[in-house]
């Protein structure tokens, strides 16, 4: 969750979404999504796991600098002892990444080689 986007009543299902979520125009709910909010919650030289951070850029729901920002965040703020930080941005899809099958095969088997890879099992 992104404070900006959860804010902002423009975006396509973002009011429909406080009712699950709150409304983080009122400050319990917002204090309460920021207590969980990766970007808040980024610490200074703490050691990271590997990541792979995905996006879309026609992604409706999660804009496409969310993904962005949170691998600046990470790759800015964390140990050099951290893993890598990924980002894989898709220029062509959405929020559900792929509709071609072999798109979404192609998409699935890098998924894999960044785990195993990570895992050391390359």
């Amino acid at each position: 969750i992104h404070s900006g986007t959860m804010i902002d009543a423009s975006i396509p299902l973002t009011v429909a979404e406080w009712e699950e979520w709150g409304n983080p125009n009122e400050e319990r709910y917002f204090d309460y999504m920021m207590s969980y909010c990766p970007m808040q919650n980024v610490k200074d030289e703490a050691v990271y796991p590997s990541c792979l951070i995905t996006g879309g850029l026609h992604d409706p729901r999660v804009q496409y600098w969310e993904p962005a920002k949170l691998a600046a965040e990470l790759r800015h703020k964390t140990s050099k002892d951290s893993g890598p930080v990924i980002l894989k941005m898709d220029m062509d899809s959405g929020h559900f990444s792929a509709s071609d099958r072999y798109k979404y095969l192609r998409e699935l088997a890098f998924e894999y080689a960044f785990l195993l890879d990570t895992l050391g099992c390359t």
